[in-house]
């Protein structure tokens, strides 16, 4: 019994230790990072460039870091000593940027979390002088710059071949090839330079053919603008497009003006700037025909969401008044991109087209 004891004994001497062995491993601690190489961008000769790394502690154990050491003088780090099991975390670190040109800077992250250092890489370009393109692009899709996100064509009559230019920049380091996507059969558009060296702007012009366009008063589309081909589509790189036909009233000399429809409007400004807490605000505005014939109001239509009307009659008779109601809904109107108006077409020959603006600031 005791030589059996004994040899039992032995036994679990030595499993104890193997379990040990194989269970720790699977609890050891785990240092994540989101993306080992960041590109800080561009920045001007011996104006210090920030790189940002978000890392996670994905064990149920404290990590402790020991020590970030980059791999020359010209770059500084900032990290915390110790964090919180699997909260996420981040190392920053800056170069001096004292060399112009390209530059790629390494540091190597030692902690409890990995065996070996996990290393970080930040890049980037040094400028003899950075310009500061926000007030000329304030609008971005990624790197590429834009002077506008919405395009819109005013006053267009048949056979008219209005063009809008939205003014771009290439504010990465890599050459881009931008087009214009979802075109409709009325729009063109023509990119130059075909290819965007870094740092070098170019223009796309998009031309509107009004022989193509079907219906009078607005018409509302959208395109979309990309860095490259094959790029897909969304709200960010969506470009709003308006274009507002007028009807043709070419053909009225002074006697059939005499005896054309008057449009007189109480106002053509609605102030929504404030809603006093309410989810709506409605406004009115009193139409009058003062002319000699019948007045038509033949389109009523948004230029944005967030707004609701009604109109009393669509047929004034001379004398006869019709009443319309505004409605804004102040959540929507908080979200839109463009400058809410509504467009009214009529066939006084004065007043053949109407914006009604929509104040909200």
């Amino acid at each position: 019994m005791r030589l059996l004891m004994s040899r039992v004994q032995v036994k679990a001497k030595w499993v104890l230790p193997f379990f040990l062995f194989t269970f720790l491993p699977l609890n050891a601690q785990k240092l994540t990072v989101a993306n080992a190489t960041v590109n800080a961008g561009r920045t001007g000769y011996m104006q210090p460039i920030t790189a940002t790394f978000e890392l996670r502690n994905k064990s149920k154990r404290k990590l402790i870091i020991e020590s970030v050491k980059p791999d020359c003088g010209c770059t500084a780090v900032e990290y915390p000593k110790e964090v919180g099991a699997n909260d996420k975390f981040t190392i920053k670190m800056t170069y001096d940027a004292r060399m112009l040109g390209h530059f790629q800077k390494m540091a190597a992250v030692k902690s409890n979390g990995s065996e070996k250092p996990v290393y970080l890489t930040m890049k980037g370009i040094v400028l003899t002088e950075l310009v500061d393109y926000t007030g000329l692009y304030p609008l971005s899709i990624g790197d590429l710059l834009l002077d506008k996100n919405d395009l819109e064509y005013d006053d267009v009559n048949k056979g008219d071949h209005p063009v809008q230019e939205i003014h771009i920049l290439n504010n990465s380091e890599e050459t881009m090839t931008p087009n214009v996507m979802h075109l409709p059969p009325y729009l063109t558009a023509l990119v130059t330079p075909e290819k965007l060296e870094p740092g070098k702007a170019g223009t796309i012009a998009i031309t509107l053919n009004s022989e193509k366009l079907r219906d009078f008063g607005l018409n509302q589309t959208s395109v979309f603008i990309a860095k490259k081909l094959g790029e897909k589509v969304s709200q960010d790189n969506e470009v709003p497009v308006s274009a507002v036909l007028l009807p043709d009233l070419k053909d009225y000399d002074a006697v059939s003006k005499a005896l054309a429809p008057q449009l007189q409007i109480s106002t053509t400004d609605v102030d929504f700037t404030d809603f006093g807490g309410k989810s709506k605000k409605t406004a009115e505005i009193l139409l009058v025909n003062t002319g000699k014939t019948t007045l038509e109001i033949r389109s009523m239509q948004m230029f944005t969401r967030g707004v609701k009307l009604t109109l009393s009659s669509t047929k004034l008779e001379p004398t006869q008044t019709a009443t319309m109601k505004i409605t804004g809904i102040a959540a929507d109107l908080q979200k839109v991109r463009t400058k809410p108006r509504i467009l009214m077409i009529t066939n006084d020959p004065d007043h053949a087209k109407v914006i009604i603006n929509i104040r909200l600031k």
